[in-house]
């Protein structure tokens, strides 16, 4: 069986990553990115920390709309993309069903399901990464393509390379 979370989380951790490589590479170019870009960015790391907070009851490090610079992307990509990968793999059924409650950024209640929070937030940083696109290329940049299928088949032919299953 496919574990579709664990998929989502793993293609979240090479999408951000792969994006902050090309961030990189446009700055060693000498250009400069967009700030709507690196607000967007930032919003998409800020909340992978903060559900991760929410799922671990711990409190958050970082506001939901908190700017970053590029150096502190790589730091809370660091920080959260791959350790939100690892809880949507640890999390057995109990987990996966379990709810939390918690308060979003504007003070509303809600009550969510773990493995709803774990589909949210790969789905939510897609979003936000296409608008890092279309940030980039208003700005005259070329932007970089971290959709999904892309990854699988990147994915695919590694494992083809290598002659074992895919993910």
């Amino acid at each position: 069986m496919i574990n579709t979370i664990e998929k989502l989380g793993a293609y979240t951790v090479w999408a951000n990553a792969t994006l902050l490589r090309h961030l990189d590479g446009l700055v060693a170019e000498g250009a400069t990115i967009p700030a709507g870009a690196l607000r967007l960015f930032s919003h998409v790391l800020n909340a992978q920390a903060i559900w991760l907070g929410r799922m671990t009851n711990a409190p958050s490090p970082v506001k939901v709309w908190q700017e970053h610079d590029l150096a502190t992307l790589h730091h809370w990509h660091e920080q959260t993309s791959e350790r939100f990968h690892q809880y949507g793999i640890q999390a057995d059924d109990t987990e996966m069903q379990r709810l939390i409650t918690y308060t979003n950024s504007i003070g509303e209640g809600y009550t969510s399901q773990v493995s709803d929070i774990l589909t949210h937030v790969p789905v939510h940083g897609n979003y936000h990464r296409a608008q890092v696109a279309k940030e980039l290329r208003a700005a005259g940049l070329e932007p970089i393509n971290t959709d999904f299928i892309t990854y699988c088949r990147e994915l695919s032919a590694k494992a083809q390379a290598a002659d074992v299953p895919s993910l």
